[in-house]
């Protein structure tokens, strides 16, 4: 990453869907160079997921951002390797924490082919009281990259951000 005003202003793009994280802390922007003699920009950036609507929007505002300040812009997507929620930063995770959101946990190892099935249930700590007494309503929330939970301790609902 290049140490400028205008990276320093496209890091701190809010995700869409979830404000209170950049596109730095979801780990969704994967490199940011800013050419000062060429006043060029150049972003690569993976969605959470395959189709994510979000990525529309954040590809706006980064050419809003560069624009904005006397720049070009190219904004390059890319699919491989697939986003995890490992990439999230540690300011990220306590961000969504802070604002009622679980955030997810460590992401399964495997390599490569099949998938082991496990059977274990998943403990996920309360945002609000720090439980870990809860249970999942819903395996999609309010977005796609969330499930809905509810604290048995505390009884509020919350957001989990899953982990993928």
């Amino acid at each position: 990453m290049t140490n400028s005003l205008v990276a320093q202003a496209i890091s701190d793009i809010p995700d869409p869907e979830v404000p209170v994280v950049t596109i730095e802390d979801l780990g969704i922007l994967r490199h940011l160079e800013v050419d000062e003699a060429r006043r060029h920009v150049a972003v690569t950036i993976t969605p959470t997921y395959s189709g994510c609507p979000a990525m529309e929007a954040i590809e706006r505002t980064i050419r809003h951002e560069a624009g904005r300040a006397g720049y070009t812009c190219d904004v390059r997507t890319r699919l491989s390797p697939a986003w995890t929620t490992d990439w999230m930063s540690q300011r990220g995770r306590e961000r969504l924490r802070e604002f009622g959101i679980a955030p997810p946990g460590p992401v399964e190892a495997h390599a490569g082919g099949a998938v082991a099935l496990t059977l274990r249930r998943r403990v996920v700590a309360c945002p609000q009281c720090g439980s870990t007494d809860t249970e999942e309503v819903a395996r999609f929330g309010s977005t796609a990259c969330k499930a809905l939970r509810r604290c048995l301790a505390c009884r509020e609902p919350f957001d989990e951000f899953k982990a993928l």
